[in-house]
């Protein structure tokens, strides 16, 4: 039976890529095409979902703002900010809306300073139009509903959701949600204002919400001195990148969603609302090149006080707050498009997978380069994870895919072993560090290349392959030339571009990240990370037209507002968690090599120079 004031079950369940992303550095809400809010946790990214309808259209709760008798409104983000306007045209007027997460500037401690609420406005711009809200949240993951109480000056109240609203529309319950309906004409307004958080919303004026908001986001955004290929993408990116950080800390949420599938209707489904590491070295150098120095001194702080705890393992994600809880599984969702189970908190974090290391070294060298600023007490604790490196560096581990199977000799782990042990050398050069044992990790280093070199490339299928003893190929291998550890135009990278190319090829610039088997049913789509790195290799390999080609093809690939989710099915069918950092990264990655097109890293060469 349907539950009262969520749509009816048989409603198609938009694409992935159609949500619009708001954010105010704290939380992040998805917004489709109708005007529905589907997604929203409070008080933080990772927090409750009180709109879930993404994972289940009949449970999961939503917001809504319809313009009764429009068509698909014509949709944009403002430029250089992450608010969305919303253009509806029908037979009696026209209306314009403007949905967004109000910020306003803070101070060097935390850039962005959240005003905590959700703000959606319409706007008639000639005739009239009628227009219905209904705000149903589902807190618990649509687990409970609310009850909503008159709170101070017409203050609507849900206490379970943390949830407050206020608007001059006559609001009325119905069951557990709350519903308006109004007829507005030329030049007339409405607002709603939803806030999560304790405290009372204040007497404030939308309009100076809309002002506070999108200019906070262009200052940010103009910092940026970047002119380059693909510049309009990359500045979008940029923001998106800027959206997926918690302000607090200065993490990087891999994506501010959960369980969106990686097959439609298959089991592949994960919670992404956690910082990887692997992000780290090409979210520092990004920031850095694109003029946000302090957000880049930000995010190496929460970096490096993750990785200070007593233990010498290094947990490949962690929680925006420094902590990570345990998965479970949401058995009372139905999940995106019928894809269960529903899973929230990731068990990866518990895995062993050697490439974390690689990657907070690479990041910490970079970092000191452009800034000098590493303490005795930091360089004391990594350090110690590369002492770890250099005596753990034969074992086999999970790798950077998170395969949940035994451990491998996975190669790509190996070379990240390798840039481990590489950043450390240099980085007691840099501090002039004589008791660090760079003798013996310069030995653990070059036997490391050495044996990748022998056990790593299959001379019969002319590749660097997944794992040693194995034939099948890994995608994240395009990233050697991209880390030093081989040049771009040497014959095995040269070989293991083609080979690649020729075998994980799913459309025209889509490449799977692999096809052994992961001990899952099913099938995933093309992984976009490794699509926009191949853009990458090619340029290092000192084939840039061939690189234009293929970045020029994904960039026709994103989504009608300029966001990418983790896949792409070989049909353009939007898959995984959305928007997804790393594949925004690596577009930024991407554009700066074409605009560099030369043979060694652009983001790394960049550094040197500006050191």
């Amino acid at each position: 039976m349907p539950i009262l004031g969520l749509p009816a079950p048989h409603e198609r369940t938009p694409p992935i890529d159609s949500f619009a992303f708001l954010s105010d550095t704290h939380t992040g809400a998805l917004l489709g095409a109708d005007g529905t809010v589907e997604w929203w946790c409070v008080p933080h990214f990772e927090g409750d979902a009180v709109f879930a309808r993404l994972l289940d259209r009949q449970r999961g709760g939503a917001f809504t703002v319809t313009v009764d008798g429009a068509t698909e409104p014509v949709r944009r983000y403002l430029p250089g900010t992450l608010v969305l306007e919303s253009a509806y045209r029908l037979a009696g007027g026209n209306a314009v809306g403007q949905d967004f997460l109000a910020v306003q500037a803070g101070d060097a401690a935390q850039p962005f300073r959240a005003d905590r609420l959700l703000v959606r406005r319409l706007t008639v711009r000639s005739g009239s139009v009628r227009v219905r809200v209904a705000v149903t949240p589902r807190p618990g993951y649509g687990t409970r509903s609310v009850d909503w109480r008159r709170g101070v000056d017409d203050e609507w109240v849900a206490a379970e959701a943390g949830l407050r609203l206020r608007s001059a529309l006559p609001f009325h319950l119905d069951g557990a949600s709350l519903r308006a309906e109004t007829e507005l004409h030329e030049g007339q307004r409405l607002d709603v204002l939803l806030g999560y958080g304790p405290h009372p919303i204040a007497a404030v004026d939308p309009a100076e919400l809309l002002t506070h908001t999108c200019r906070t986001w262009r200052e940010w955004s103009a910092r940026a001195d970047y002119s380059g290929h693909g510049s309009d993408q990359v500045r979008h990116s940029a923001a998106v990148l800027r959206g997926l950080s918690f302000d607090e800390t200065g993490a990087l949420l891999a994506a501010p969603t959960a369980s969106l599938p990686e097959e439609i209707g298959g089991v592949r489904n994960w919670d992404y609302r956690f910082t990887w590491h692997r992000d780290a070295a090409l979210l520092l150098l990004a920031l850095f090149r694109l003029g946000h120095a302090e957000e880049g001194r930000r995010y190496l702080r929460f970096l490096l006080a993750t990785c200070g705890g007593t233990g010498d393992v290094l947990a490949p994600l962690v929680g925006i707050q420094g902590v990570t809880g345990d998965e479970r599984v949401l058995t009372h969702l139905g999940g995106y498009a019928d894809s269960r189970p529903v899973r929230i908190g990731n068990e990866a974090a518990q895995q062993l997978q050697f490439d974390t290391y690689g990657h907070v070294l690479d990041a910490v060298l970079s970092y000191q380069q452009l800034t000098g600023e590493l303490t005795d007490a930091q360089w004391t604790v990594l350090r110690r994870h590369v002492d770890t490196m250099a005596a753990r560096w034969r074992e086999p581990d999970h790798g950077i895919w998170e395969i949940r199977g035994p451990r491998r000799h996975y190669v790509n782990s190996k070379v990240m072993a390798w840039v481990c042990l590489d950043r450390g050398i240099r980085l007691a050069g840099l501090l002039a560090d004589r008791d660090a044992p760079v003798e013996r990790w310069r030995a653990d280093r070059d036997a490391i290349h050495a044996e990748v070199m022998e056990r790593g490339y299959h001379r019969g299928i002319g590749s660097f392959v997944l794992a040693y003893d194995s034939t099948e190929l890994d995608a994240s291998l395009l990233r050697m030339p991209l880390v030093g550890f081989l040049p771009g135009g040497h014959p095995r990278v040269l070989a293991t571009i083609d080979r690649i190319r020729a075998d994980l090829t799913v459309a025209p610039a889509l490449l799977r990240r692999y096809t052994a088997d992961d001990g899952l049913p099913g099938h995933e789509g093309a992984f976009l990370l490794c699509s926009f790195e191949l853009v990458s290799a090619l340029v290092l390999a000192g084939r840039r037209d061939e690189a234009a080609e293929v970045f020029d093809q994904l960039r026709s690939y994103a989504g009608p507002l300029g966001l990418y989710a983790e896949q792409l099915a070989a049909d353009g069918t939007a898959l995984g968690n959305y928007p997804q950092a790393f594949t925004h990264l690596a577009l930024i990655e991407a554009a700066l090599n074409l605009d560099g097109a030369g043979d060694r890293d652009a983001l790394h060469a960049w550094v040197e120079r500006n050191m």
